[in-house]
């Protein structure tokens, strides 16, 4: 269920945990999928057997894009904005890839509001946000500043 917070409140959120996502599945076939539509084909990422005889992980692991495609996806799931007219993914500052993540995990994202700037119409969200995979360690897979305009 996601938490729904006044445009107006979020200032005052600044610096805190705003929310959390819920968790999602990136399967084998999601990957396969991803490499398709971008035409990232890397063995690591679709070669079951490669992986098997000559990876470090194992077995396929998901494209690093495709765990950052999903950030929308999760704030969305995660958070309402009530007085939002309209929402705009404007950029990311700072992404890294900090452990890899095998096919068949499910992942969250837990989102710290950095800041909050006025913009014309509305708001620039800065968001802190960490991937974290279900029951694999503390270590992220992703962390990203990812920045969102939310108009009134």
């Amino acid at each position: 269920m996601p938490r729904t917070i006044a445009l107006a409140e979020l200032p005052r959120l600044v610096g805190s945990e705003v929310a959390l996502s819920g968790w999602f599945e990136v399967g084998q076939e999601r990957i396969a999928a991803f490499a398709e539509a971008t035409e990232d084909r890397q063995w690591i990422h679709v070669d079951r057997e490669r992986c098997a005889r000559e990876s470090p992980f194992g077995a396929p692991v998901a494209h690093g894009f495709l765990t950052l495609s999903l950030l929308p996806a999760m704030l969305e799931s995660a958070l309402v904005i009530e007085g939002m007219r309209m929402g705009l993914n404007y950029g990311l500052n700072r992404v890294r890839f900090p452990a890899p993540l095998p096919g068949g995990s499910r992942v969250r994202g837990r989102w710290m509001l950095a800041a909050c700037d006025a913009i014309e119409g509305g708001v620039q969200l800065t968001w802190n946000v960490a991937v974290e995979p279900e029951g694999q360690g503390v270590k992220p897979v992703c962390v990203a500043e990812f920045l969102v305009r939310a108009y009134a």
